[in-house]
């Protein structure tokens, strides 16, 4: 339907016909159709973060030195990439790593998640599409079905896909070759994979933590990408309460970002990144408001413990798998909380960074 205008139109301009005008207009309108991207929208540093090459990947300098030599033992000979697993806690940059692999052999690559190939025909249609060498990048992949994990065996030993056709009695198997690939596993869970599929992988590496130091260096890279002032100082603090681990550390980054913007600072000094950080409740060790939350009940409530799972998640409000797999684990790790056959227990160091005495000092003080 189209809309008539009931006001007087303007008269023709001089020297230029209305066909010409209404040309030019049509050509405009197909210009904004067309799939470029606009001049604010090009080079978006936000997108360049992830690094591209190993040379930009810091950290996991044992991990890049196999992988190294894995990639020019395989250019030399002209063969693929072998099957690599890669597993460790989230955020320590596993799909980047697929993604590095994939350009320093110079081969594209196709990323999933087990979740989403719920059944053969998704697993199927990846492999039958991809090129000699290709990377398949498979995340979570302890989590897949029985049936997609039984398709895989031969695909990656073999490089061929057994298809059953029909049923019963005049069923038959089918084999169907596939181009050489390389299959990268990521999990963060490597005990819950099966012993068939692990042990087809030629190389499993582990991921680790990242020190202060690398993660300031990482923040200094991503400050650079986001053109943004940070000072040494200022990634140190920021490193210093990332858990180590680069993708909360990039996190933190934009949000001390967003406070430096608004309160019109010029750059990001320690100063400044330690106060935007408290004002999002990320303590020097960094520690959110829920792991004091839980620290805190466990001191105060109950006398540091030992206290049952159950307990400490009514007493905090969350769920009881929230706590043993989000919270729990970094707590463990920097020696805050500890596991016992009764319960959680905190530790004296816990104690020091609540502000409160620990049992121990407080008998010998009577």
């Amino acid at each position: 339907m189209a809309i008539i205008s009931s006001k007087k139109q303007p008269p023709e301009p001089n020297g230029q016909p209305k066909q010409q005008r209404e040309s030019t207009k049509a050509s405009s309108q197909e210009n904004i159709l067309q799939p470029e991207a606009a001049i604010d929208e090009q080079g978006k540093p936000e997108e360049s973060i992830r690094p591209q090459r190993f040379a930009d990947y810091l950290g996991q300098k044992d991990l890049k030195d196999v992988l190294e030599i894995a990639i020019k033992a395989a250019k030399s000979r002209g063969e693929v990439l072998d099957h690599l697993l890669l597993y460790g806690p989230p955020g320590l940059g596993k799909t980047t790593m697929a993604m590095i692999l994939a350009s320093e052999m110079g081969v594209n690559y196709k990323i999933t998640s087990a979740p989403a190939l719920e059944r053969p025909r998704d697993i199927v249609g990846l492999l039958v599409n991809l090129k000699p060498g290709d990377i398949l990048f498979i995340d979570e992949i302890h989590r897949l079905s029985r049936m997609t994990e039984e398709i895989l065996y031969p695909a990656m030993e073999d490089y061929r896909l057994d298809i059953t056709i029909g049923k019963g009695t005049s069923a038959r198997i089918r084999s169907l070759p596939l181009v050489k690939f390389t299959l990268v596993g990521a999990t963060t869970r490597v005990g819950a994979l099966t012993s068939p599929l692990r042990d087809r992988f030629g190389l499993v590496q582990k991921l680790r933590f990242y020190e202060v130091d690398e993660l300031s260096k990482i923040v200094l890279r991503s400050s650079q990408l986001l053109q943004t002032n940070v000072t040494e100082n200022g990634a140190t603090e920021i490193a210093r309460r990332s858990r180590g681990t680069p993708r909360i550390a990039n996190r933190l980054l934009k949000r001390v970002r967003d406070y430096a913007e608004v309160k019109k600072l010029t750059e990001i000094n320690e100063s400044v990144a330690s106060e935007a950080l408290q004002l999002f409740q990320v303590d020097p060790c960094g520690l959110d408001w829920t792991d004091r939350k839980m620290l805190s009940v466990i001191i105060e409530q109950f006398n540091g413990g030992p206290v049952g799972l159950e307990t400490i998640a009514a007493a905090t409000g969350e769920d009881t798998q929230t706590i043993e797999e989000v919270y729990e684990p970094y707590l463990m790790q920097i020696g805050y909380l500890s596991r016992t056959p009764r319960g959680r227990t905190a530790t004296k160091a816990a104690y020091k960074h609540m502000g409160f005495t620990p049992p121990n000092e407080q008998m010998s003080l009577l």
